[in-house]
């Protein structure tokens, strides 16, 4: 009898050396994501110079202006771990999971799942009389574009918590994401409580999100895992080289038209022009030759589409390659009967020497409009922003090289 007990004793703490020694070779393989002092290997997606920094290995957010902090690679299945804290009662961060490069139209974020990074201080904002939508304990979402099965209960696609295990700003907490084969999981401070199934995408960029309130990450590190062959439609698009033109917090790099500069606003991810008597273009300080542009458009539901309503100018010229509105002149005019009012419109324009091929898609939209132009003479010049006399809304300028 005591042998027996002896012997099962044994076994079991055999066992237990084995178990220890595969969770000791499973850890193994993390490498980190940041050098102690340096950025290195992240693009700064569509936030100001300043908006994010790294000191001893602390990478610091101001939270302004919205948009992300993003690996200059992509990934498909790994574990990230990291560490967060808030600086800041209600802050909002987040971590996106197999993001695109570049915002999605209309919005400042790039489209993936999220991994809520919010403390409980936002719950103030939720209405106790209407049904949750959201948690401060690590929800787990897609957004913009991307799908998700999630796990457990859950609103819609966004999956909530089991559990309630996140400290407090200005305490760490430390997450745990384990991404494979288009499964998501999350562990907050130690155990699994949120994730979903059937991601779609399943390979993207990583990031770090700045959305109003300064928060810190520290050991941010990760360990890849085998691949599992993604079908080309579950990947999301390579980086091509773009880069923002607008900083989300002030006018660097514009010219901004002395007569009508109180009409200009620089809020947030949005370029917001009221409306008034005309005025010059928002110009570039740049001049481009061969590149292709991105810039959204965001027409007010108040909008008068009979009438020149807003607009996007290439190599100096005043006349808009595209234009939103009926009556003025342009390479491309689209009326009520192509735009509506209340709508984000994405314009994307690459322009080769005396030729222009635009490409012009409602947010979310899979039916795009497609138009080839002649361009103007001049082989170079500075891109801007019409101003045609009526409130509308510009964001998310970007540029690449062709």
């Amino acid at each position: 009898m005591h042998t027996q007990v002896r012997f099962s004793s044994l076994s079991a703490l055999a066992c237990s050396l084995v178990f220890s020694l595969s969770c000791v070779q499973a850890e193994e393989g993390f490498v980190p994501m940041f050098e102690p002092n340096s950025l290195e290997g992240w693009v700064n997606a569509n936030c100001a110079p300043e908006t994010w920094s790294i000191k001893d290995g602390v990478v610091s957010c101001t939270g302004f202006p919205t948009g992300a902090l993003r690996t200059k690679l992509q990934y498909e299945n790994f574990i990230l771990e990291a560490e967060w804290r808030h600086l800041s009662e209600a802050g909002n961060s987040g971590i996106f999971v197999w993001g695109t490069p570049i915002s999605s139209p209309g919005v400042p974020f790039l489209r993936g799942i999220e991994v809520q990074v919010l403390d409980h201080g936002y719950l103030k904002h939720q209405d106790p009389a209407k049904p949750r939508w959201f948690t401060t304990h690590g929800d787990v979402f897609p957004i913009h574009g991307a799908t998700m099965k999630p796990h457990g209960e859950h609103s819609g696609m966004r999956s909530f918590p089991s559990e309630e295990r996140s400290l407090p700003s200005p305490q760490w907490n430390h997450y745990r994401i384990e991404a494979d084969a288009g499964r998501i999981t999350l562990a907050v401070n130690g155990k699994v409580v949120s994730g979903g199934d059937d991601c779609n995408y399943r390979k993207g960029y990583l990031a770090l999100e700045s959305e109003g309130a300064p928060v810190e990450f520290r050991n941010v590190r990760i360990k890849e895992l085998p691949s599992r062959q993604v079908p080309k439609e579950m990947i999301a698009p390579e980086d091509l080289g773009w880069r923002p033109l607008y900083t989300g917090v002030d006018f660097r790099n514009w010219r901004v038209p002395v007569t009508t500069q109180d009409r200009w606003k620089a809020n947030d991810w949005q370029i917001q022009l009221s409306a008034g008597q005309t005025g010059s273009a928002l110009w570039t300080e740049e001049d481009f030759g061969d590149v292709e542009v991105i810039c959204d458009v965001f027409l007010p539901k108040d909008v008068d589409l009979s009438k020149p309503a807003a607009g996007l100018c290439v190599r100096g010229h005043s006349h808009p390659l595209v234009m939103f509105g009926a009556g003025g002149l342009a390479s491309v005019s689209l009326g009520s009967g192509q735009v509506k009012p209340g709508a984000w419109y994405r314009i994307k324009a690459a322009l080769h020497g005396s030729q222009a091929q635009i490409v012009i898609t409602e947010k979310q939209d899979l039916h795009p409009q497609t138009f080839r132009v002649e361009l103007e003479a001049s082989a170079r010049g500075r891109i801007g922003l019409a101003d045609l006399t009526q409130a509308v809304g510009y964001a998310n300028l970007f540029v690449r090289s062709l």
